[in-house]
């Protein structure tokens, strides 16, 4: 492909980000799978270009405001004039002048060429500072201002770095299937696809990769040996300390991430029930834990907050995890376009949902057991605030010190004595990640 057609097919799939519902790496990913011409150079570079898009969105659309603010474009026409933006001011290398007139060129895979008036505005552009100090710290931050302000409350002096990191790419982290083999041997596995991986600093079951490479081609994916999870997610699932022979609930398992985890630490043996409302989104687990070698786990499908089952298997657990639905801020490095979709509505609903959930978690334990409640969220209001409300809610609850278990289910030192565990981009180089566990009295 040329210069100009790999801008091309990037404003194509942003404008479908633009317009469409689904989470951008989806729409990313099927949009370039319906380009069967491209290859892997230009999909890397087209991917790079979509998300260098994302991920500086506020920016590039304060700047076209500063020098353009009377052309509101609507949302398909968006893509292009940020593409405009982009090129003529965005890049940190050095630009050529030719910027972006060359790119926009009107050939039979590139853009339309430019129009007068948006010649004039690169002209504007060209050059100009993104991260000057006369930029908004909310714009700076890359988040709408009512997020911003939460989060720079709840981050406190941290937030700027913290912020920053949740704006740069995400590494690739993968587990290796304990029930299948240990680390070295799955790193060996991948060498001999062509793929370097590193252990991680935290999780004693994850690699993380040098480069993103396609796996589901290689041996030690098809195999069962290794599955993506983010290292920050690793370790929520270890601090369950689910072993052989308990019985646990993943309560919000969604497509199984977490439930293969818990069965490779009950190493296949007791009873693990995965959960969800989301049937479709529940029964792609089956492939994954027929690949994985599980064969302990059941998949149960939820109506509400008062299936009968719920009522049914009440005190029956030794463990439950509640991974929550949240607003996903924590990933925000995977997901950037996700900042621009939530609401204050759906913010509060979600609070709602997790409240709900953790009622029903209560509910499933029995005396001695243990309550895991996790978000990849860092807001306050998702995570201790909905601790501290649970606990008023619940007197026969109490907060377990993560120190001793992280040392027993990791066999290292824990990053810090903070409670509950919050991981985060910066400090971590993980997902931000709130894991609190809690104990209901005997």
């Amino acid at each position: 492909m040329t210069p100009a057609a790999r801008v091309q097919a990037a404003i194509e799939i942003l404008e479908r980000i633009e317009t469409g519902q689904r989470p951008a790496d989806q729409i990313v990913a099927s949009e370039l799978r319906a380009r069967r011409y491209v290859g892997s150079k230009d999909r890397r570079a087209i991917t790079d270009l979509v998300y260098a898009l994302l991920r500086h969105r506020a920016r590039l659309d304060w700047a076209l405001a500063e020098k353009d603010g009377a052309a509101a474009a609507l949302p398909a026409e968006r893509p292009r004039r940020r593409m405009l933006a982009w090129l003529a001011a965005g890049p940190e290398e050095p630009q050529p002048e030719s910027l972006p007139e060359c790119l926009f060129d009107g050939s039979r895979y590139g853009p339309p060429p430019l129009s007068e008036a948006e010649r004039a505005l690169a002209a504007a552009l060209r050059g100009g500072a993104l991260d000057g100090p006369e930029v908004p710290a909310a714009v700076r931050a890359e988040l709408p201002p009512w997020l911003h302000e939460i989060l720079a409350g709840d981050l406190g002096p941290d937030a700027e770095a913290e912020l920053a990191a949740l704006n740069r790419e995400a590494p690739l982290d993968l587990r290796v299937n304990s029930l299948k083999a240990d680390r070295e041997r799955a790193r060996a596995a991948l060498a001999e696809a062509g793929i370097a991986a590193e252990p991680t600093a935290w999780s004693p079951l994850g690699l993380r990769l040098a480069e993103r490479r396609t796996l589901p081609a290689t041996a030690a994916y098809r195999d069962g040996l290794i599955e993506v999870q983010d290292e920050a997610s690793q370790i929520a699932a270890l601090l369950v300390e689910a072993g052989p022979g308990l019985a646990v609930a993943d309560l919000c398992a969604g497509a199984g991430g977490k439930s293969l985890a818990l069965a490779a630490a009950m190493a296949d043996r007791g009873r693990l029930v995965a959960l969800d409302r989301d049937r479709a989104r529940l029964e792609r687990a089956r492939p994954r834990l027929a690949r994985a070698g599980v064969t302990c786990c059941a998949l149960q499908t939820l109506s509400d907050d008062d299936d009968p089952w719920l009522a049914a298997e009440a005190g029956a657990f030794d463990r439950v995890l509640v991974d929550a639905p949240c607003s996903g801020s924590g990933a925000w490095r995977r997901n950037p376009d996700a900042r621009w979709r939530l609401t204050p509505e759906a913010l509060a609903s979600l609070e709602a949902t997790q409240a709900a959930l953790l009622d029903s978690a209560a509910t499933l334990l029995r005396p001695g057991g243990r309550l895991v409640y996790a978000t990849c969220s860092l807001i306050a209001a998702e995570n201790g605030a909905q601790i501290e409300a649970l606990l008023g809610r619940r007197p026969d609850l109490a907060l377990l010190p993560y120190g001793p278990v992280w040392r027993r289910a990791l066999g290292t030192a824990p990053p810090d004595d903070a409670e509950p565990l919050t991981l985060t981009p910066a400090r971590h180089g993980t997902d931000g990640f709130f894991v609190a566990l809690l104990e209901r009295r005997a």
